[in-house]
């Protein structure tokens, strides 16, 4: 299924690069290979999945339209996705997403549909709209081909940078990490994953020590991780595959942004920065030698930048 995604993909997902840097090795204790999704069409992973999941419909459904939920990044893939089919997309976003996000989403030729977040319920907005248009649900994580498409990206890192100890991915929904995780074990049964999650939306986190999905309130400045509990197809493979979930606070996320940009000279967004901050600031277990580090988005106001 990876494989097969990874084929599907192509006209749409780019193969980004692989970065490695002296100064973040020096100081993280560890060599670090990260896997530049920031870099990737739309500035993010999600065009892995939605690209799957979308260029898998039948004329009929695309005929219908596609509905996506999204704070940014999984509603410019599905714009970008639809778009290249010539299917209508209509995303809905909470208010207070980024601007850039916002911006990118309509640039795509999306209908946007926005609401608070604290008071309306996304997928019942969505649903709304599907019963009105009989269009098809792209959701951000929780679909098999959502999975698989995002996998593809440990396939990537793990073909171009062979015998790594570990791999770690930031976590929200459990999209990115539970496909990366299957994939790397299907490459590397030994190989070791981790994820990374803010300290204020550490719903994994709380899952995986209660063996069950437990939900929060997310307080974090990384927009892309407020996901209030993990998935209910992603969570079984997180607990079966992921070793822990390390977290970060919005201090170490912010320093690490800033890190990325001075020193490797790239533009992550917080919650695309997750899992570099876990490495960055010692969050791993000291026997882990090599690891890739899955640098998932790169879209940030540029207001919210100057203030880091």
């Amino acid at each position: 299924m990876l494989r097969e995604a990874a084929r599907r993909i192509q006209p749409l997902a780019r193969r980004t690069p692989v970065f490695t840097s002296a100064g973040f090795d020096e100081r993280a204790g560890v060599r670090a290979i990260f896997k530049c999704e920031n870099l990737q069409r739309g500035g993010a992973f999600k065009i892995r999945g939605a690209a799957n999941l979308i260029l898998s419909m039948s004329p009929e459904q695309r005929e219908r339209g596609v509905v996506a939920f999204s704070s940014g990044n999984h509603a410019q893939a599905t714009a970008i996705a639809a778009r290249h089919v010539k299917a209508a997309a209509t995303i809905v976003m909470p208010a207070d997403a980024p601007r850039s996000k916002l911006e990118a989403t309509r640039a795509y030729g999306a209908r946007v549909v926005t609401y608070d977040r604290l008071r309306e319920s996304r997928e019942a907005i969505a649903e709304g709209i599907l019963k009105e248009t009989g269009a098809t649900l792209v959701p951000p994580f929780d679909h098999p081909l959502i999975i698989a498409g995002q996998g593809t990206a440990a396939l990537e890192l793990l073909e171009d940078v062979p015998g790594l100890d570990a791999l770690i991915a930031p976590v929200s929904g459990g999209g990115l990490l539970s496909g990366c995780a299957i994939a790397a074990r299907s490459v590397n049964p030994s190989i070791r994953i981790f994820g990374a999650e803010p300290e204020g939306a550490n719903d994994t986190y709380l899952s995986m020590l209660a063996g069950d999905r437990i939900e929060v309130q997310p307080n974090t400045i990384a927009d892309g991780l407020r996901v209030p509990k993990p998935g209910r197809i992603t969570f079984p493979i997180l607990l079966r595959l992921a070793e822990r979930i390390l977290l970060v606070s919005d201090g170490e996320l912010r320093e690490t942004v800033k890190f990325l940009l001075l020193r490797l000279k790239l533009l992550v967004e917080p919650s695309g920065a997750a899992a570099a901050a876990a490495v960055l600031f010692g969050k791993l277990p000291r026997d882990v030698r090599r690891v890739g580090v899955v640098l998932s988005g790169g879209n940030i106001d540029f207001e919210e930048l100057a203030r880091y």
